[in-house]
């Protein structure tokens, strides 16, 4: 089964048949249970919808179906087309919307597709929210527009130039620095949205060597369109083979930022957020926040200069409350999701590229230098599998009860820090099965210890 109905949205393949798969029924049907809801939360007045894709080969046809649906219900769309998912969030306030859907399954292969979904911050929709708007999906409960009350679309061309434009407007975005440091810069954008808008960046920044590859925003993906270091093997040896300063890759829908190091080693994306959180608590201090399930370097290098660390359950949207709360100046996920709330509460690689040259031009040193000044430390990502009926839950508390003299979180399942380790347990959702993710010194560190708390667990069993 390849449909994924959650309360962030709905995500699945193309074809086959309808509750199984992403069909023009299921695309439909969400749509329409969308703006329903936005309708039973928004009051009266004519609602108002910004819609955009990223370039992934069914991004036309879910897009019309989808925009279509929206119109039968009333509702005016504003159409952004091709897109990415940071400009989609800041077009929602721009056009004073109602809300907005994002057609991407971020870094899925090619047959896959979804519907994310905004409100009216152009943030995305709580879990309480989402779990109404799947109950109305579920009972069908939908009452279209009569034929002069049918929406309206409309489109805007302009909204990644916007985009970039209020980067570059930022006061900790140091575009003469950035101009001066005459970086040579190799652009992997997967042949969907960053290709259109990531060169683009670069260019009104005063970077003029840039060296595009698959930045024809054709869908086509040349490789897995995830930026793990597997997948970027070509862009690696071009950023060598070039002479390049450093390479940059995001992922289809332009929410994940991926370095490359001038050697051609990864630069690593649990360090893109360390490196742009290193340069704003430089310029001022603050609170930063990333997910339980993200690398310790942040937490050293905010405590090092007398700031707060927070850490939240995993997921953008926990990651959004946490900041909020904290009033953290920077904050995002491991994967290379840099959130700046002086911009927007999103993860946005365009604001996260601006920031982190900025930081190297600063720094004037080498990429392999800026990573090594940082701690280094090392992740595995193990699990267990169960057996049904066994209770989850209850291990976990033990594991706490264990390990209750170390310093123990139970935000989202249970991490404990045991001196400058960690171990983050957390049950799966959708299958019986234990996640458990280690941070040491060096990889066979990590390793050994999710074996050894792995071991621990199954003795609970």
């Amino acid at each position: 089964m390849t449909l994924i109905k959650s309360i962030s949205g709905i995500r699945g393949t193309i074809g086959g048949s309808p509750g199984d798969n992403l069909t023009p029924i299921d695309a439909v049907q969400f749509a329409a249970a969308y703006g329903t809801w936005l309708k039973s939360v928004s009051g009266t007045g004519k609602l108002k919808v910004v819609v955009g894709r990223d370039a992934r080969l069914s991004g036309e046809m879910i897009s019309t179906l989808v925009i279509q649906t929206l119109v039968g219900l009333g509702i005016e769309v504003i159409d952004l087309g091709l897109s990415t998912t940071p400009t989609v969030e800041m077009a929602v306030p721009y056009h004073q919307a109602n809300g907005g859907i994002i057609l991407t399954a971020s870094h899925n292969p090619k047959q896959w597709n979804a519907l994310k979904l905004l409100n009216s911050k152009g943030e995305f929709i709580s879990g309480a929210e989402g779990e109404l708007l799947l109950k109305i999906a579920t009972e069908g409960s939908f009452v279209f527009a009569e034929v002069d009350d049918l929406g309206k679309v409309t489109s805007d061309t302009g909204a990644i130039e916007r985009h970039i434009e209020a980067i570059c407007g930022l006061s900790d975005v140091d575009i003469p620095a950035i101009k001066n440091a005459n970086f040579k810069v190799v652009v992997d954008a997967v042949n969907s949205t960053g290709g259109i808008s990531v060169p683009q960046l670069l260019r009104k920044m005063g970077v003029t060597d840039i060296v595009e590859m698959y930045c024809d925003p054709t869908g086509h993906f040349p490789h897995n369109p995830e930026p793990l270091k597997e997948h970027l093997v070509e862009l690696s040896a071009r950023v060598v083979s070039e002479g390049a300063h450093l390479g940059i890759t995001v992922d289809p829908d332009v929410d994940r930022l991926a370095l490359v190091n001038e050697d051609g080693s990864m630069f690593g994306e649990e360090y893109t957020l360390v490196a742009v959180s290193e340069y704003i608590l430089s310029k001022r201090k603050g609170a930063t926040v990333s997910n339980l399930s993200s690398t310790r370097a942040l937490r050293d290098i905010t405590e090092e200069v007398g700031c707060n660390y927070y850490a939240s359950a995993v997921g953008e949207v926990n990651v959004v409350v946490k900041m909020k709360e904290t009033n953290a100046v920077i904050g995002g996920e491991g994967n290379g999701g840099i959130i700046y709330p002086d911009l927007h509460y999103g993860r946005d690689s365009l604001v996260g590229i601006a920031l982190f040259l900025s930081h190297l031009a600063h720094k004037k040193m080498s990429m392999t230098a800026l990573r090594a000044s940082y701690p280094n430390y090392e992740m595995a990502k193990k699990k267990i599998d169960l057996t049904p009926g066994i209770d989850v839950d209850a291990i976990l508390v033990k594991m706490a009860d264990k390990y209750k003299h170390e310093e123990v979180d139970t935000v989202d399942g249970v991490k404990i820090y045991i001196g400058k380790e960690w171990v983050h347990l957390r049950k799966s959702n959708t299958e019986p099965i234990i996640r458990v993710y280690t941070e040491s010194k060096d990889a066979q560190a990590a390793s050994d210890l999710a074996d050894r708390i792995i071991g621990e667990i199954k003795e609970l069993i």
